[in-house]
C-alpha cells in the first residue's frame, strides 16, 4: 500500500464523500426536503461516515484509526437502513434507491477492507510528512 499522507487520498474516504454528496442530493428534492427527521438524520448520518474516517486517519494511531473505521462502517448501515424508509415513502425511485444503496454498501465495505489490512500489518503507522512550523513572536497577542 502506498503511504497515504492525506485523508482526502483515501479512497474510502473518496467513496464517502461521493455518498454524502448523493443523500443531499436526494434530500434537497421534495418531498423528501419536508421529511425533516428523516432528511436530517440521514444527512448527519452520511457525514458521520466521512468524519469517522478523516478523525481516524487524523488521530495518527492505529488502534484509533481502526476503531473510527468500524465506526464509519455502522454510520454507513445507518445510511442503508434509512434508505429504506426513503424508499418506502415514495421520496426516492427504485434506480436512486439502487444506486445510493450501493454507494452505501460501497462505503460500508471500504473500511472493513481497510481494517483488514491494518490488523494484518501491526507495525504500520500512519503518519505526516516532515513539516515546519513557524512562529512569530513578535506579534501582540
Amino acid at each position: 500500500m502506498a503511504t497515504i499522507e492525506r485523508f482526502e487520498e483515501l479512497e474510502v474516504w473518496k467513496t464517502a464523500r461521493k455518498l454524502t454528496n448523493r443523500v443531499y442530493e436526494h434530500t434537497q428534492q421534495e418531498p423528501f426536503a419536508k421529511d425533516f427527521g428523516l432528511r436530517d438524520q440521514i444527512q448527519r448520518a452520511s457525514v458521520s461516515v466521512m468524519s469517522n474516517i478523516t478523525e481516524g486517519f487524523e488521530s495518527r494511531t492505529q488502534s484509533i484509526f481502526v476503531d473510527h473505521l468500524g465506526r464509519a462502517r455502522g454510520s454507513a448501515g445507518e445510511v442503508r437502513a434509512q434508505l429504506y424508509v426513503a424508499s418506502d415513502q415514495g421520496y426516492l425511485s427504485d434506480a436512486e434507491f439502487e444506486a445510493t444503496y450501493d454507494l452505501a454498501d460501497k462505503a460500508s465495505r471500504q473500511p472493513f477492507r481497510l481494517i483488514q489490512y491494518l490488523e494484518s500489518k501491526p507495525n504500520a503507522r500512519v503518519q505526516e510528512k516532515s513539516v515546519e512550523y513557524q512562529i512569530n513572536l513578535d506579534t501582540p497577542e
